[in-house]
Order: C-alpha cells, then structure tokens, then sequence
C-alpha cells in the first residue's frame, strides 16, 4: 500500500513539473535547425564560440556572444526573451552550456545545434567567413 501511495505522489510530482514549465530546449540536426531557422522570421541566432573561431566560419546572421566571457550573461540579457533563440559553438558542449544559462535566466524557446558547426559542415550546408 506505501508502495502505491509514493508510486501516486511521484506521478503527479512528474506531471507538475513538467506542466509548470513553459520553456522549450530542443537540439535539432542541422537540417531541422535550418528549417526552423529559415520559418522562423524572429529567430535570434547565436555563435557561442571565441571571437576567432567566428571570425574563421560563422552561420549567416549569426551574432558572436561567447559562452566563456565572463559578460555571457549579461549580453544575452539584451536579446528578446519571448522569441525563440538558436545557439551553436563548435561541437555541441559550449551550446549545451549556453543553453542551459538561457533557460535559467528565462528564455522561453532555446534551440541548439546537434554537433555544433562541425556536424553542420560535415552535412555541406553553407557558412560566411
């Protein structure tokens, strides 16, 4: 019988978690994430990588905010946090970061990149030097 009573509390602690949250983070291949990119005409897109590593090969209007700034958190506080935001750094894990940094300070809809730059080159699709 305690063994059901918590099985019950546990399954409606479940459902209103999940329920309470109206923020989305989603990882996407780079097909799907240029697809909701290219629907998306309030999409603010975002390279989490070093000034450098922009400057070398960048996705097309992308802005260069750098995860491991210390003024991360404070330049992304100027984007719009009721539009959706795509993020990107080279292989995922600075992305995944940002990501999560964005969904604690309130961003609705964060999307990342699957792999990063790298996965998005290695299936030919296009970027600006």
């Amino acid at each position: 019988m305690i063994q059901k009573v918590f099985a019950i509390v546990v399954l409606f602690s479940c459902i209103a978690c999940n329920n309470g949250s109206a923020q989305e983070d989603t990882v996407l291949k780079p097909s799907e994430f240029l697809q909701k990119l290219q629907e998306d005409n309030s999409a603010q897109l975002v390279d989490v990588r070093t000034v450098e590593e922009f400057s070398a090969s960048h996705l097309r209007d992308a802005q260069n905010i750098c995860v491991t700034d210390d003024d991360f958190e404070e330049r992304v506080k100027e984007l719009d946090k009721s539009q959706p935001v795509y993020v990107y750094c080279r292989s995922g894990g600075r992305s995944a970061r940002a990501a999560k940094t964005l969904r604690d300070l309130g961003f609705e809809r964060v999307y990342d990149l699957d792999g990063g730059i790298l996965n998005w080159e290695k299936e030919g699709l296009e970027t600006e030097r």
